[in-house]
């Protein structure tokens, strides 16, 4: 692996210059998933739930997420979104719910924390809603699913043998 690029020359973090890269249309994918017991998915798919609906709220928080995560992670560039959206669906095998964010961007630099922050504060949000009824839920795995755009061009994630 070469250098890592938020590191200069003297092994300071520094935000990295992206001035003389292209503006190019920008896609990432990220998703997560929201183990739960089936009484407690049963809350959501009924709307049920004492908090409400979980999977506005959960939309609404990811989309948020994708919006300030500069503010979150050090060194991220603040970027003008151009598409932020998170979508669900419930699954009776593995009892959960699949979490999917796309975030697009016309820009010099990629949206890929975007989406995994995106995805990450949805699953965390559905954990609040649903906390009261379910403490053992469990989050993860949240993973980069892909991305197009930028001088690496298209990535893809493998596969996961897990999810047969």
């Amino acid at each position: 692996m070469s250098r890592l690029s938020h590191i200069n020359e003297a092994g300071d973090a520094v935000m990295v210059d992206v001035s003389d890269k292209a503006v190019t249309a920008r896609t990432a994918v990220a998703e997560g998933f929201v183990a739960m017991a089936p009484e407690t998915l049963a809350l959501v798919t009924t709307g049920e739930a004492k908090k409400g609906d979980v999977l506005a709220a959960a939309r609404l928080a990811g989309i948020m997420a994708a919006k300030r995560t500069h503010e979150l992670i050090p060194l991220c560039h603040p970027l003008a979104i151009t598409k932020a959206s998170v979508d669900f669906e419930t699954s009776a095998d593995p009892c959960g719910i699949a979490v999917t964010a796309e975030v697009k961007v016309s820009g010099q630099t990629g949206v890929e924390m975007e989406a995994l922050t995106a995805v990450s504060v949805a699953c965390l949000t559905i954990y609040d809603m649903l906390k009261a009824a379910d403490r053992g839920m469990v989050i993860g795995p949240v993973q980069l699913v892909a991305k197009t755009g930028g001088r690496s061009g298209t990535w893809r994630a493998a596969p996961a043998s897990t999810k047969d």
